[in-house]
C-alpha cells in the first residue's frame, strides 16, 4: 500500500502530491545538503550479452561494477555533487574503471592507484534461476584500504558518506575502515552516514555476517536492506516491522521487498510505495540505483513517498540494461511520475 502513517496511529494517511510547510518540531530528519562521498571497491565486470550464459557465449561485454560507485554515478545523474573514494590497480582495468566512473560526472580524484595490487574483477553468469556472480577480488587494490582513507580531504566538507556491507567483508583493514567511519555516534558526526547492508555471502566467513552487519547497520543514520537478505541474515519469516525492531537506531530505515515495493521507517512515520512495472533485462545493480534515488530525494528535502518513488524510478533504469548503470528518464518524465496520484502510480509502467 502506498501512503504514510504516523507511528503513533493505527491507520494509513494518504500523502498528496503537494509540498506543505514542515513543522521543525515534528518534521522527519533529513541529511543536510552538501557533497556526497561514496566509498568502496569497484571492479571491472564481464558478462555475456542476453540471452547467453557464461559457458555458452563467444564474447563478453566489459563494464564496471561496484555498489558504491553505482550509487555515486546515479547521484551524479540526479544532479548531486558526489565523489567516489577507492583504490584500483596500476593496470588497464583500473584505468577503465576510473574513466567510466568519472565520465558519469563523479569526482574520482580521490581514487588511489596501487602499483602492487590488481584491480578486482567479476564475471556475471545469467541463467534461468537468476544471475550468478563470480568474484576475483582477493588481494585487490581496494581490499588493502584502511581507516586512513577517512582522512581524505573530500570528507571534510561532505554532508553524507555512503557505505555498504560489501566493504567490511573484503579484508580486516576494510572492516576496520567501516567500523571507524561508524564509530562516532550520529550526534557527534561531521556528516551523516548511509549504509546499504548489501550482503554478499560468498565474501564472508561462515556465521560472521549476521552479527557484524547488524551492528554496523544499527550505527548508521540511513540504512537500506532487502527483506529477503534480512530474512537470510536474521531469521526466516521476518516482516518489515520485525526488521525495524532489529534495527531501531537508524534515523531512516528502508526495507526493500524486491519487485513488490519498499517501506521507509522514521521516528515519525512509516511509508510504503509499490515498485513500478518494469521489464527486467538484468537485476544486478538495481538495489544500488534505488539507494541513490532515495538518497537524492531525501537530500532534496522531499517527503518519503516521493523519495521512495524516485528510488523505484532509478532502480527501473538499472533493471533495463545488462550493466549496472542505465540511463534515467528525462527530467519531465521523472517529475510527472513523482506527482502522480496514488492510483495512477500503481498502474504506471516504466517504459
Amino acid at each position: 500500500m502506498t501512503g504514510v502513517r504516523p507511528v503513533s496511529e493505527g491507520h494509513d494517511a494518504t500523502v498528496s502530491g503537494r509540498e506543505t510547510a514542515a513543522d521543525p518540531a515534528t518534521s522527519p530528519w533529513r541529511p543536510p545538503r552538501g557533497p556526497v562521498v561514496c566509498l568502496g571497491e569497484t571492479m571491472a565486470a564481464m558478462a555475456p550479452a542476453p540471452p547467453h550464459s557464461l559457458d555458452g557465449t563467444e564474447s563478453l561485454l566489459v563494464s564496471v561494477a561496484g555498489a558504491e560507485s553505482n550509487v555515486a554515478m546515479y547521484l551524479a545523474d540526479l544532479g548531486l555533487p558526489v565523489s567516489w573514494l577507492s583504490a584500483v590497480g596500476d593496470d588497464a582495468l583500473g584505468r577503465r574503471v576510473r574513466a567510466a566512473v568519472g565520465r558519469a560526472g563523479v569526482d574520482v580524484s580521490g581514487v588511489r592507484t596501487d602499483p602492487a595490487r590488481p584491480t578486482g574483477l567479476l564475471l556475471k553468469d545469467p541463467g534461468a534461476a537468476g544471475t550468478r556472480v563470480h568474484y576475483y577480488r582477493r588481494g585487490s587494490a581496494a581490499s588493502a584500504l584502511g581507516p586512513d582513507l577517512l582522512h581524505d580531504e573530500r570528507l571534510d566538507g561532505a554532508a553524507l558518506l555512503h557505505l555498504t556491507g560489501v566493504t567490511p567483508a573484503l579484508s580486516p583493514s576494510c572492516r576496520a575502515l567501516v567500523e571507524r567511519a561508524l564509530h562516532t555516534p550520529p550526534q557527534g558526526r561531521a556528516h551523516a552516514v548511509s549504509f546499504d547492508v548489501n550482503h554478499r555471502p560468498a565474501l564472508w566467513p561462515p556465521d560472521t555476517a549476521p552479527e557484524v552487519l547488524r551492528d554496523l547497520a544499527d550505527r548508521a543514520d540511513i540504512v537500506f536492506v532487502g527483506l529477503d537478505e534480512a530474512q537470510d541474515l536474521w531469521g526466516a519469516g521476518l516482516t518489515e516491522a520485525d526488521v525495524r525492531g532489529l534495527l531501531g537506531r537508524p534515523r531512516v530505515l528502508v526495507v526493500k521487498d524486491g519487485g513488490r515495493g519498499a517501506t521507509a521507517f522514521t521516528e515519525q512515520e512509516v511509508c510504503t510505495v509499490p515498485a513500478l512495472a518494469t521489464e527486467v533485462v538484468e537485476p544486478v545493480g538495481a538495489g544500488d540505483a534505488f539507494a541513490a534515488g532515495f538518497l537524492a530525494g531525501l537530500w532534496r528535502g522531499t517527503d518519503l513517498t516521493r523519495a521512495l518513488r524516485l528510488g523505484h524510478i532509478t532502480a527501473a533504469s538499472a533493471l533495463k540494461v545488462v550493466g549496472d548503470h542505465g540511463p534515467l528518464p528525462d527530467e519531465g518524465t521523472v517529475g510527472a511520475l513523482l506527482t502522480l496520484a496514488e492510483q495512477d502510480w500503481r498502474q504506471a509502467p516504466m517504459s
